[in-house]
């Protein structure tokens, strides 16, 4: 599929029409924009917009004040081809700030490779109750440098509530931790999501991000997914390139209050 295809398809399915991706979640669509909030641990913010020049700032105020109402920071992930072609510059002025920008990335779940050889003494296993989750959050802690707790309660909830919808991994080297990644299953739509995929410094370059990508990648197939797709860091962007995922946006997240 050509990557306009393609995007325009993961822009309906998963953001125009998406669904609530933890317990205690909600999606709404109010006018123009759709959004989720939830518990203060889960993801809350804004999914899809079609705005323009007229009803930009009108739409920013009235998510600032729902989330203000509901006592909570929340995100507005701004995708480039997003309108109006200056929102990002109007959410700067409406008091939010721009984090790292990362590429959106996808391509279909089969093509890829579904075996990829681990160092000697390396072996993947699935995370299935709290200890391992606790793993994967340590995993995260020591390979991004950010608090990872509340991934380690969205896992545990998603895991709890409906574990058919995310499926998260850890590479042991001679029992050690050292990768993790998760897989998010987008139940009715094409699309399954690979996330968090990190390595601790001293296991960087020796696969584990390729074998951790090709693990999800043969799950979602299985379960039916015809694409992965990846929010990338300029870190993995190559390596996702080599693996044959195209580029079909940027997403920033742009952050209010917290």
């Amino acid at each position: 599929m050509e990557p306009q295809r393609l995007r325009d398809l993961y822009d309906r399915q998963l953001r125009r029409d998406a669904r609530p991706d933890g317990p205690g979640c909600r999606v709404e669509r109010v006018g123009d924009v759709v959004r989720q909030t939830g518990p203060a641990h889960a993801w809350n913010g804004v999914l899809w917009s079609a705005l323009d020049a007229g009803n930009a700032d009108r739409a920013i105020a009235g998510q600032i004040d729902h989330y203000r109402a509901e006592g909570l920071p929340f995100e507005w992930k701004l995708y480039a081809h997003d309108t109006p072609a200056d929102l990002a510059g109007r959410l700067v002025a409406a008091g939010f700030t721009a984090e790292d920008p990362e590429t959106l990335m996808a391509t279909e779940a089969a093509a890829l490779p579904h075996d990829v050889a681990l160092p000697a003494g390396v072996e993947l296993r699935a995370v299935t109750d709290e200890p391992g989750v606790r793993q994967v959050a340590e995993v995260h802690e020591r390979a991004f440098g950010t608090d990872s707790s509340h991934l380690e309660r969205q896992l545990l909830d998603r895991l709890a509530a409906d574990p058919d919808t995310v499926t998260a991994v850890l590479a042991l080297a001679d029992g050690e931790p050292v990768s993790a990644a998760r897989l998010e299953l987008c139940p009715g739509t094409d699309f399954a999501g690979l996330w968090g995929g990190g390595t601790v410094e001293a296991w960087r370059g020796r696969g584990l991000y390729r074998a951790l990508v090709a693990h999800r990648a043969r799950i979602a197939a299985e379960r039916g997914h015809r694409y992965v797709q990846v929010d990338a860091a300029d870190t993995s962007r190559p390596i996702l390139q080599r693996l044959g995922f195209l580029t079909l946006s940027t997403t920033t997240p742009y952050t209010y209050g917290g």
